[in-house]
């Protein structure tokens, strides 16, 4: 058997064993980091939208001026199973990080205010929320003569072709 020994002063010691303890919590930090930025990233959700006031600011926040008030507040039913009709509605709302599968069977309430700085000038343009229990849990732009769809972000001035002709 080998034994072998050291010397080390008491400040050595410390210092050694904080800056160990020093790099665990910038790996434990780094990590988390990361973890909660997928973690956005893979919900767009937003709590605590309760009334207007909130879903204009909402909107605003994604670089839409709009209605002080919506032009149309529908109640809406989520159907229990999706069909072939639905694959590119959910496709738009998972590209946003919206999950409308999880809300299956479930009435939901839906806000559609007015567009009034669509970046090609277009008039017609509307921005409609999906609504939950407070919850913003999905939308769209959209044109009133259904000429086109696209996510909720609003597309930088040279870049707003992107949007779903239909």
């Amino acid at each position: 058997m080998l034994i072998i020994t050291a010397r080390i002063p008491k400040r050595r010691l410390i210092a050694g064993t904080a800056a160990a303890l020093f790099c665990l919590m910038a790996v434990i930090a780094g990590t988390a980091m990361r973890l909660s930025g997928r973690a956005a990233a893979a919900s767009a959700e937003v709590k605590g939208v309760r009334g207007n006031d909130q879903r204009v600011e909402y909107l605003e926040g994604l670089g839409w001026q709009v209605s002080e008030q919506p032009i149309a507040t529908e109640e809406l039913l989520i159907p229990e199973t999706f069909d072939d009709s639905y694959t590119g509605y959910l496709a738009l709302q998972q590209e946003q990080g919206f999950d409308l599968t999880r809300y299956r069977g479930e009435r939901v309430k839906r806000y559609t205010y007015e567009i009034t700085n669509y970046p090609t000038g277009e008039t017609g343009a509307q921005a409609a929320l999906l609504i939950y229990r407070n919850r913003v849990i999905g939308g769209q732009v959209q044109a009133a003569d259904g000429s086109f769809l696209h996510g909720l972000a609003r597309p930088a001035e040279q870049t707003w072709a992107g949007a779903l002709m239909i």
